[in-house]
């Protein structure tokens, strides 16, 4: 399946598809003579394979979760079971799911990026060297990747969709996010799209010399508080805290207003947002009368709040420095410190050692269950924020399973309110997808969840 421009299911390896009243069956035909760019049918037997893949945990996939209800998969991940009783082909072009539970269409998961169908004797043969040469069924083909240099793609003429516009894709890297010299590039025409530049970032989008493009996305950028370390397990500290930071001064002085303030968790857009969230602001005497509530009258005998961060760019230094000033004037100490390797910050978050954590969230797919369930659960492995409160777990539970649309919105805007109430995170922004194209680029399509599902096939460029 794949996501349209307006996050509409269209089909894609599935030609058509059935479910059963209660959601918890999918029937999917495929499309004959679909073949894989190493030229070999594209099978029932390759989507079971691809799919129980990424339940495997060797292969450490950052969305098994979302294959979670796929019925067998738990039996399959502890070793029970040697496959995932769920997953079956009927024959070679049809493909039944059964499920445990449905919170939301299962059609949804399988549009994610992650949820691409690849060859089984490929994959099974040398999983290593399938990683660095990958193949797949879609409209372009992989032709090498130069570490920290470039990868580059090819037109697959025999898509099953018809051939792409364009003959070839480069992707050039820039390590450590270079923003700038990718703006530099840009400008000289050795780029076709760039990310606005930090520097003279209103001139760059207010020229006129090329399209610029932004819309909102489906995310949530916020500081997290972990529940679990004083004094942070003390929910008036972190009100206190929530109250004392100018999260406006934040996008608009700092950031330039790239972003949409956010109040609570779940992004405008998605279903269940709730314009009327009864969200605290910046309010320094509230700030001050928690703290005193708490115990720590104008901050004394509050210990120094340790807040880290995985970036540590010249914006997120001056954004560190307002926070840090604004608390400060509230009687809180606030110490920045910085973990720029990634997969050891996430280690950090993992293992609970981060009093105070900047996080944000993109949504694998455009539901509340994706932020709300994903991210604050007592159960959930990305709940970093190590926060359980038992009525927020009931609603989500609930809402899980509710087949009512309506009700469904009503349960997580409680829970919404009861997370935002009891000052779990700090919700700063949600990202705007921004860009900068040449202007003989043509037919780019965006989404809400951003890059990954632009429809390259569809760009063709008018030199």
């Amino acid at each position: 399946m794949s996501f349209d421009q307006t996050l509409a299911i269209t089909p894609s390896l599935a030609q058509f598809w059935r479910a059963s009243r209660d959601g918890l069956t999918w029937t999917f035909t495929l499309r004959k003579g679909v073949h894989f760019h190493h030229g070999r049918e594209v099978t029932a037997d390759d989507v079971v394979y691809s799919l129980t893949r990424l339940l495997d945990p060797r292969l450490k996939s950052g969305t098994t979760d979302l294959f979670g209800n796929i019925r067998g998969a738990a039996e399959f991940r502890s070793g029970q079971a040697p496959g995932v009783v769920g997953l079956e082909a009927l024959d070679r072009y049809t493909v039944q799911i059964s499920l445990t539970e449905a919170p939301f269409p299962f059609v949804t998961v399988l549009a994610v990026g992650q949820a691409k169908i690849v060859p089984r004797d490929v994959a099974e043969r040398d999983p290593v060297a399938f990683g660095l040469r990958p193949i797949g069924t879609g409209a372009f083909r992989f032709e090498r990747w130069q570490r920290g240099r470039e990868i580059v793609l090819t037109a697959n003429p025999a898509y099953f969709d018809g051939p792409p516009r364009l003959s070839r894709l480069v992707y050039r890297i820039f390590p450590g996010g270079q923003l700038d010299h990718v703006y530099e590039e840009f400008q000289k025409g050795e780029l076709e799209d760039t990310s606005p530049p930090t520097r003279d970032y209103r001139r760059a989008v207010m020229g006129g010399r090329h399209v610029y493009v932004r819309r909102p996305q489906f995310s949530v950028r916020f500081y997290g508080f972990n529940t679990r370390i004083k004094p942070l397990d003390d929910r008036r500290v972190r009100q206190a805290i929530l109250a004392a930071i100018d999260r406006e001064a934040i996008i608009e002085e700092i950031h330039l207003g790239r972003h949409t303030a956010a109040r609570g968790v779940v992004p405008p857009g998605t279903l269940g947002f709730n314009p009327a969230l009864a969200a605290p602001g910046y309010d320094p005497r509230r700030a001050r009368a928690s703290l005193t509530e708490a115990g720590y009258p104008g901050g004394r005998g509050l210990p120094k709040i340790e807040i880290w961060s995985s970036v540590t760019n010249d914006a997120i230094q001056r954004e560190h420095e307002l926070i840090r000033r604004s608390l400060a004037a509230v009687g809180i100490q606030a110490e920045f410190k910085y973990l720029t390797d990634w997969p050891a910050f996430s280690r950090a978050l993992t293992e609970g050692r981060l009093p105070v954590f900047l996080y944000a969230w993109f949504a694998d797919v455009p539901d509340p269950d994706n932020f709300l369930t994903k991210l604050f659960h007592s159960k959930s492995p990305r709940n970093y924020a190590r926060y359980h409160n038992p009525v927020v777990d009931e609603l989500l539970a609930t809402a899980r399973t509710t087949p009512d649309p309506q009700r469904r919105v009503e349960l997580y805007r409680r829970a919404e309110q009861v997370i935002m109430d009891d000052a779990v995170i700090v919700p700063v922004w949600h990202y705007n997808y921004e860009r900068l194209f040449q202007p003989w680029v043509r037919s780019v399509e965006v989404n809400g969840l951003g890059d990954p599902y632009i429809p390259m096939r569809k760009v063709w460029l008018a030199r």
